[in-house]
């Protein structure tokens, strides 16, 4: 008896992260609940515009975050994905949000569009207020469904990572880009939708748009697709455009004209870009201002020149050390060690602390406040709480 009982405290032994299934049946019950009530209020019908109009704290702005956070109520717990965002999008700007996967950077460009995967993702709290073009300032973490749809595609629109599973495969180019323009300019004349489709596709520098206008998906290579998801995004000319990784899988050359492409467009249509990707010569060529993100919130942010030229937060510092420098030889790439703290049970200190190397003792303490070092520059870490 006495070996069976060591070989049961071997090897089924309990540790301190386990569940037991009373406990996921307990959690799964208390997110039903949650989630059931997210998803009633968000649609509701017939609910007054007083209810989610709202002001912009500074008129320059055309997007503010303030506060958000978008959980997903999964069986094994409340996955944090975004905990407390907290930043603006200025008028005729790009805005280059950067960190590594799983930091909250789509999630959070999502949750802007309304798009997080529902029921189990859903936004609990915190605001977004966005400037619509008719004058309007409307908090879009609190609109019913039914009126998202009119901002949503018309006035904020967005470009996803990978163009082949956001076009639909068994319909053509030139059907997906009638359709945008039908919907949104409840116009059904086919004649002006085709020829609106086609200055669309001469607009993101396509050739033989007739051609392509015909063609199916499959049938255009990667950097043709995604041409054709930022004419798509371009239809309705609209004041924001979320650029979410939109050169990845796509060749050097490419990339260099997509984003050529993206900074004339930003011209073109007067408004901003929120740019959400890994790479940090692509924020450094394109962005004016930088958002840094870690597990699920804003560490630092700043103009192009702050970040880059005197980055703060060690995080940071370690993203640009992890960066290969042309003309600069090295045995081995910088990486920053350990791994992202677990979402569902996010510890209450800095979420950075164990990966670390400039500790300092407050470090222990809760996680730290947003410290502004200049007006456009802050960071939340305690080694600039007493100097500022």
């Amino acid at each position: 008896m006495k070996f069976i009982d060591k070989i049961k405290e071997k090897f089924f032994k309990k540790d301190e992260h386990s569940l037991s299934v009373r406990d996921e049946r307990l959690i799964a019950r208390n997110n039903r609940r949650a989630m059931k009530e997210f998803e009633k209020k968000k649609n509701r019908k017939n609910v007054p515009e007083e209810e989610y109009l709202s002001q912009m704290k500074d008129e320059n702005n055309i997007v503010e975050f303030e506060g958000l956070k978008t959980y997903f109520f999964t069986d094994v717990g409340t996955v944090k994905a975004v905990d407390g965002v907290t930043f603006s999008i200025p008028k005729k700007s790009i805005v280059g949000v950067v960190g590594e996967s799983g930091c909250g950077k789509s999630i959070t460009s999502l949750s802007l569009m309304r798009l997080v995967q529902a029921p189990q993702g859903q936004i609990v709290d915190g605001s977004i207020r966005f400037a619509a073009k008719d004058g309007k300032v409307y908090d879009i973490a609190k609109m019913p469904v039914s009126e998202v749809y009119k901002i949503r595609g018309k006035e904020i629109a967005m470009i996803f990572q990978e163009p082949m599973t956001s076009l639909n495969p068994v319909f053509t180019i030139g059907q997906q880009l009638d359709e945008v323009y039908e919907l949104h300019f409840n116009d059904k004349d086919k004649k002006k939708a085709k020829e609106h489709s086609l200055e669309m596709l001469n607009l993101v520098g396509m050739a033989m748009p007739e051609n392509v206008y015909k063609c199916y998906p499959h049938e255009l290579s990667g950097g043709m697709r995604q041409r054709v998801m930022i004419a798509m995004a371009l239809a309705c000319d609209p004041r924001l455009v979320i650029a979410d990784e939109p050169t990845t899988a796509l060749d050097v050359t490419i990339q260099a004209q997509i984003l050529e492409l993206l900074k004339n467009l930003k011209e073109r249509i007067d408004g901003s870009i929120m740019l959400i990707t890994h790479d940090l010569g692509v924020i450094a060529e394109m962005a004016d201002y930088v958002v840094v993100m870690y597990a699920g919130r804003v560490i630092e942010q700043g103009t192009a020149e702050e970040i880059f030229l005197n980055p703060l937060h060690p995080y940071t510092v370690g993203l640009q050390k992890s960066k290969p420098v042309v003309n600069k030889k090295v045995d081995k790439l910088y990486n920053i060690p350990g791994n992202v703290p677990n979402p569902v049970n996010l510890p209450d200190y800095c979420y950075f602390r164990e990966r670390c190397d400039k500790c300092v003792k407050k470090c222990a303490g809760k996680y730290p406040e947003t410290v502004w070092v200049s007006p456009t520059h802050c960071v939340a870490c305690y080694r600039y709480a007493e100097r500022h």
